[in-house]
């Protein structure tokens, strides 16, 4: 894999899917913001449904990692936060969904304190699953020093 920002990115797909997932929690989070009767149902959906798909995302890519970790030194670092094993585009790209994941589900949660926009602060763990699967099936890390 080339580290070279002008070329296309692997993972493309894992990429889309962490905006795909950004976009729509932050619409159905802000619309249940906006107006929380019904709507709130859809962010609920939204966000829970964020979380269960992000464990286990999160589960398949430590799944990944361990397997590669008999023969690349893969730490938690570059693993889920791709510090040093992906192109900056990538991590800025993947650092960038899971940002605003954060940042829309704590502002729209603060402002409906007490409803249902708090399980919005479970979507995120989509966001880093995505960033840490994208670490596990193209990072690059270091070769594993053999035991002593």
């Amino acid at each position: 894999m080339s580290h070279n920002s002008t070329s296309r990115p692997e993972g493309r797909a894992i990429i889309r899917a962490s905006w795909t997932s950004t976009v729509v929690f932050s619409i159905t989070a802000v619309a249940a913001t906006m107006s929380p009767g019904i709507l709130r149902w859809p962010a609920l959906v939204v966000a829970l449904g964020m979380f269960a798909v992000g464990c286990i995302v999160f589960l398949w890519a430590f799944a990944v990692a361990v397997g590669r970790s008999r023969t690349d030194a893969i730490g938690i670092g570059g693993l889920f936060f791709l510090a040093g094993s992906a192109p900056r585009g990538v991590q800025f790209t993947l650092m960038g969904s899971l940002a605003v994941q954060v940042m829309v589900a704590i502002a729209t949660a603060s402002a409906r304190i007490f409803t249902t926009l708090a399980f919005g602060s479970l979507a995120p763990m989509m966001g880093l699953a995505m960033a840490g699967l994208w670490g596990a099936k193209f990072g690059r890390f270091g070769p594993r020093s053999p035991a002593e």
